[in-house]
């Protein structure tokens, strides 16, 4: 498709041009035989803006273009992982553009329905792999712990016996994965940071502004992709310190880390002096450490889920199916 196909599309009717427009932009570059750096930002700087104004169904189709492309743009394929594991399972499963440490924070975002997608991944790294099997154990001990009735009171004792040798068996297994998970997220040369389009700087801003503490941690929790709770912590401080380092990990200019600390945190800033300790402060404070932090974050919250699989495993699609679901088609049910 040409550069005047993509005129033609935007000079359209304003009903749908957002959908044609976000679905042929990556048809055209999925036909390139090796795209360049600027196409790749290219691709990035057009469909990221739109991504909120399409359908589900074109954000299927797109990432199913795109986990068979070699040379994907990452930031564009991080948002779409980020979406619900049905649009997200073809990137999941085979795209290149995922490193270790991406699967690992988005099992840690998403739960048990993103890594069993995760698992079907050639080429696993072991330790990964391993996650997935702690998180999958908790589900297995329950569909062969049924009661029996009949059972006599000794085998039941022996039943009860093994049950705690096979969760300290577990127990141990989840520690092992915990620590290499953390030597993973806290030495990976390879997770630079997360990706801050501008959209991310204004939600931030507006919720900031907003003086609703819960919507600009579910912003930040986002920009970041940690999990709530993290996001939580880092406002919840009696000084701005933990924001400050997650601002500078997002790579924010002065005046935008500025004026966000300013509204989650105004009494902090009586006097222009104050402000000057700000900046001062924002400008010490190194990059590299910051995103040394926010990898500790989100090796933390690995950890928890580690530490307590069974919340993981009550997930959404671990639940009963109720009768709207027996009514479903399998494709539908199927990921």
């Amino acid at each position: 498709m040409s550069a005047s196909d993509f005129r033609q599309i935007a000079a359209g009717a304003e009903s749908g041009k957002a959908e044609r427009l976000f679905r042929a932009a990556v048809s055209a570059f999925c036909s390139l035989t090796r795209p360049s750096r600027r196409e790749i930002a290219q691709l990035e700087d057009l469909t990221l803006p739109l991504f909120e104004n399409v359908s589900v169904e074109s954000r299927r189709y797109v990432a199913a273009a795109l986990s068979e492309c070699e040379y994907a743009p990452a930031a564009l394929v991080r948002r779409l992982c980020q979406e619900r594991v049905d649009i997200a399972a073809p990137l999941l499963i085979r795209s290149r553009a995922l490193s270790d440490v991406d699967l690992i924070a988005l099992i840690g975002r998403h739960g048990l329905p993103h890594a069993r997608a995760i698992g079907r991944r050639k080429d696993l790294n072991q330790t990964i792999a391993d996650l997935i099997k702690v998180l999958e154990r908790p589900t297995l001990v329950r569909s062969q712990q049924q009661p029996e009735t009949t059972a006599k009171a000794a085998s039941e004792n022996a039943e009860v016996v093994a049950g705690e040798v096979n969760r300290q068996e577990a127990s141990d297994v989840a520690e092992t994965v915990r620590r290499r998970l953390r030597s993973m997220m806290r030495e990976s040369c390879t997770a630079i940071g997360p990706f801050v389009a501008p959209q991310t700087y204004v939600k931030l801003r507006e919720t900031a502004l907003t003086g609703n503490a819960a919507f600009f941690q579910t912003a930040l929790a986002d920009a970041l992709e940690v999990d709530f709770s993290t996001a939580r912590t880092l406002t919840a401080s009696h000084n701005y310190t933990p924001l400050l380092a997650a601002l500078r990990a997002l790579d924010l200019s002065e005046d935008k880390a500025f004026l966000i600390t300013a509204a989650i945190y105004p009494t902090e800033f009586p006097h222009p002096q104050a402000i000057r300790i700000f900046l001062d402060r924002y400008r010490l404070l190194h990059r590299d450490a910051a995103l040394d932090r926010l990898r500790g974050w989100k090796a933390d919250t690995v950890s928890k889920i580690v530490r307590k699989p069974g919340r993981v495993a009550a997930n959404a699609d671990l639940r009963k199916p109720n009768s709207a679901d027996m009514t479903a088609s399998p494709k539908a049910r199927r990921i």
